[in-house]
């Protein structure tokens, strides 16, 4: 409605000179009116500034309104009291877009600053640059980690790490990596993980930085204790049943002594079975020390010492070795294997180990 009126209006002006240009040739050729016709000229010329000044007007405001929106310029307020009413329409619309723009603006502005405060404020380091190094963005955990307060190019992170910066560049969208760093004398250990973005026509890469140094010291604490409480429950597992061996054999030896009163009076069956206990026990705490000494080393983990062996003589060991215990629980244990000549290849001791912790939890099991 607003562009058909300005139509109207500018036809209009130019049906009205074009009749005063008619009126002038006919009062200078015909009427032969000079005066008439110098005031009709000056009519005519005042008539065509007039026109050129209101299509100018609107030229210039829709310039201005253009010029605002391309350099960003919202303070601009648009007014229709120099081209008339037939003007309004658009003043007012182009008042609502300039009033849109700053709305929009204002949002981004607040989105923009509520985004860098988010990443200031974070426990996790944001280092964000172009390829070729030149840094963009530095947040204040990076700052910390690294005890640098300013930071212009990857390059300047050699006094923290010679080999950093080409750590840096190389990396790529995706990657991860660990890197350990001293600052102040302090072992940081940095978990770094990579992204690629395009802004602008320049390509990023931003890379996130965590010190997990004091995680990794909690989990391995956690691993030593759990490590720990192996090696303790295995230990007792042997220690106990040698003990409680041994103790039978001091028994017996100390009924056929106040019996007797000399040792050399003890039966076959007495001494086969003091013999046995005692290979037994020698032969769990040999076990018992290769484990431990294998263990000694904590930063390896153990390797089998393999050899051929009978299967039957292990349950035996392990059946003779918790005789006491059952016996004093009443239970019995069977041993079988089948084949008799069953020959295993694997560590004996470790093996040892094994048969024990079962027969354990099995007496553990019908103690009751």
């Amino acid at each position: 409605m607003v562009y058909k009126r300005f139509y109207f209006i500018i036809t209009i002006r130019i049906l009205l000179i074009l009749a005063s240009v008619f009126l002038f040739v006919y009062l200078v050729t015909v009427a032969k009116h000079e005066v008439s016709s110098i005031i009709l000229g000056l009519l005519i010329l005042f008539q065509t500034y007039w026109l050129i000044v209101y299509v100018n007007q609107t030229n210039n405001k829709l310039t201005q309104f253009f010029d605002s929106i391309r350099h960003s310029d919202f303070s601009t307020s648009f007014s229709d009291k120099k081209l008339g009413k037939s003007f309004e329409k658009l003043s007012a619309s182009f008042n609502q877009v300039i009033d849109e723009f700053k709305k929009n603006r204002a949002e981004k502005e607040e989105h923009y600053n509520y985004l860098q405060t988010v990443v200031q404020h974070i426990n996790i380091g944001i280092i964000c640059y172009e390829k070729d190094g030149k840094v963009d963005m530095y947040n204040n955990a990076a700052k910390r980690i690294f005890k640098k307060n300013l930071l212009r190019n990857v390059n300047d992170l050699q006094d923290v790490k010679t080999e950093l910066p080409e750590i840096l560049i190389k990396l790529k969208a995706g990657d991860k990596t660990l890197v350990k760093i001293f600052t102040d004398d302090e072992l940081k250990q940095l978990s770094m993980y990579a992204t690629e973005f395009r802004m602008r026509g320049e390509e990023y890469v931003l890379v996130a930085f965590h010190d997990i140094h004091a995680e990794l010291e909690e989990k391995e604490i956690e691993s030593w204790q759990k490590l720990i409480r192996v090696l303790t429950h295995e230990i007792m597992n042997s220690i106990t049943p040698i003990s409680s061996l041994a103790s039978t054999v001091n028994e017996m030896l100390i009924d056929k002594s106040d019996e007797n009163n000399k040792m050399n009076e003890l039966d076959n069956d007495d001494i086969q079975s003091i013999e046995d206990a005692l290979t037994t026990i020698q032969k769990r705490s040999q076990g018992l020390l290769n484990f431990v000494d294998i263990y000694r080393n904590l930063t390896r983990i153990p390797k089998p010492s393999f050899k051929y062996f009978n299967a039957h003589e292990a349950f035996e060991r392990a059946e003779l070795l918790l005789k006491p215990k059952t016996d004093k629980l009443n239970i019995t244990c069977n041993c079988k294997v089948y084949p008799e000549d069953l020959m295993l290849t694997a560590d004996p001791d470790l093996i040892d180990q094994v048969i024990i912790n079962l027969l354990l939890n099995a007496i553990d099991a019908v103690k009751n």
